[in-house]
């Protein structure tokens, strides 16, 4: 069996965050783990369809975005004993950063939380399903129930 030594539990800060951390938290203490959390803030672009799908508005929030996920990140590093270092805010696709992430950090189990959904949802894109498929290390898929 596996002896994990690096833990990185994915957050996307819904209601089921903290489950899915717990799962993760629990994990790196049985394997004396180091444990490092991030969140991914994805830039989308603001649309006023008034003017159609061409004119977006003239404002960025990707810098109060990100301000607000740090704010986040900390209280659910605080909580869970997570020193700042390993405390991760990155902006950009959720599915790529992950897999970039436990890569650079040696991550040897990502914990994801997968709401397990199915055909057209499923197709439209899973960031669990695509870190399963794409991460070289190990990835518990935390099962979350549709509240």
């Amino acid at each position: 069996m596996q002896a994990y030594r690096h833990v990185l539990v994915a957050l996307d800060f819904s209601e089921s965050a903290t489950f899915v951390c717990e799962h993760g938290k629990d994990l790196a203490d049985r394997y004396g783990a180091d444990l490092t959390l991030v969140h991914v803030v994805e830039s989308l672009p603001v649309v006023d369809s008034t003017y159609g799908p061409v004119m977006p508005f003239e404002i960025d929030l990707t810098d109060q975005m990100l301000d607000a996920a740090r704010s986040r990140m900390d209280q659910a590093g605080q909580a869970f004993g997570v020193p700042e270092d390993r405390r991760l805010v990155e902006l950009g696709s959720p599915k790529t950063e992950i897999v970039r992430i436990a890569q650079e950090r040696a991550i040897d189990l990502i914990v994801v939380g997968s709401h397990g959904r199915h055909g057209v949802k499923l197709l439209l894109g899973s960031t669990a399903t695509s870190v399963i498929h794409h991460a070289r290390c190990d990835v518990l898929a935390v099962r979350l129930k549709d509240r």
